[in-house]
């Protein structure tokens, strides 16, 4: 399992004075008002940041770090992605998983028959879609509703799915 989790992407900078503006990867997107440090992801290295302010606007974060004051120090972090220890990622509720944690999770069907490997998870709004891809190549879509996915364990990183009729038509 990854030991750092996104919570979101530097899209830009913020006006002058250093500020970056960040859309947010996560379900919650309060919790950076409770956030005191992100690790950011040069793709080079990873660097901790501390947070000093925090502000919403649209759909966006707009993050102030502390030590960087104007906008040619966060200009070369566009498109970087800002992660959290899980000791500081939100707590999951029963049935609740970082998607992290499914990607490459082996999919077995209700009668231990192995089916392939969780490649995607797609967010819909109403309910998540495990995207499967199955040993002979085929991607199928599995709804993440209690009737379709039986049972997740996270220890031995497998999942246990109903084939609904007319699934894989």
């Amino acid at each position: 399992m990854e030991d750092l989790l996104q919570v979101g992407v530097i899209t830009q900078p913020h006006g002058v004075r250093g500020e970056v503006k960040v859309f947010p990867t996560t379900n919650d997107v309060k919790r950076f008002k409770k956030l005191k440090e992100v690790v950011l992801d040069t793709g080079k290295e990873r660097i901790t940041l501390e947070i000093e302010g925090v502000k919403f606007f649209k759909q966006f974060v707009i993050l102030k770090f502390k030590g960087f004051d104007n906008i040619n120090e966060v200009e070369k972090y566009r498109g970087k992605s800002l992660l959290v220890t899980r000791e500081n990622a939100v707590k999951l509720g029963r049935n609740e998983y970082f998607i992290a944690d499914l990607i490459d999770m082996a999919v077995y069907d209700e009668y231990e028959q192995y089916l392939g490997v969780l490649t995607n998870v797609i967010e819909t709004g109403a309910n998540d879609v495990y995207e499967v891809k199955f040993e002979d190549g085929r991607e199928v879509l599995f709804p993440a509703i209690k009737q379709c996915i039986l049972d997740v364990d996270m220890e031995s990183r497998k999942m246990k799915v109903h084939i609904m009729d007319g699934l894989l038509d």
